[in-house]
């Protein structure tokens, strides 16, 4: 058990995770769109489950509520358990009126005035943002699917 609020083993989640808030969102994406899902830990009752997708090994994992909840989980899954890239993605509660319920959006930043964002510079607020890569390899996915009349980066359609 290399993490006390995880406790899989290690080589239980892939280099690339998925991070609703919910668990309930956890187990339904794994049994949705992971071929051979297994759950590996449920500390909690925060789910994380392993699969694959397209053949290839992802795992997904509730963060729960809030920044001190996903910076732990986010933390043991960097530090202890050799994860790569960790995906945000779940519901917005506030977004822009044109952007219709059940669309995708891609977002290329996120801003927030929580103090918790002046840990790593104090005094500097900046807003946190993916990789090119990982932002170009999501527009390009959504567009390969299809999501084109629905996906949107900033309220406008991919």
């Amino acid at each position: 058990m290399p993490s006390p609020h995880i406790a899989a083993q290690t080589g239980d989640f892939a280099p690339i995770v998925l991070m609703p808030g919910d668990p309930r969102r956890a187990r339904r994406i794994a049994e949705t769109f992971f071929t051979a899902p297994r759950l590996v830990t449920e500390v909690r009752g925060i789910e994380g489950w392993t699969g694959t997708v397209d053949g290839r090994d992802v795992s997904v994992m509730a963060s729960g509520m809030g920044m001190p909840s996903i910076s732990i989980y986010a933390t043991e899954l960097i530090r202890f358990y050799g994860v790569q890239r960790i995906v945000r993605v779940g519901t917005a509660g506030g977004i822009a009126d044109e952007v219709q319920l059940g669309e995708v959006v891609i977002g290329p930043a996120a801003h927030t005035d929580s103090s918790m964002a002046a840990f790593r510079i104090p005094g500097v607020h900046y807003s946190h943002a993916p990789s090119y890569d990982l932002l170009a390899g999501a527009v390009t996915t959504a567009r390969a699917k299809g999501l084109s009349g629905r996906a949107v980066v900033f309220g406008h359609g991919l």
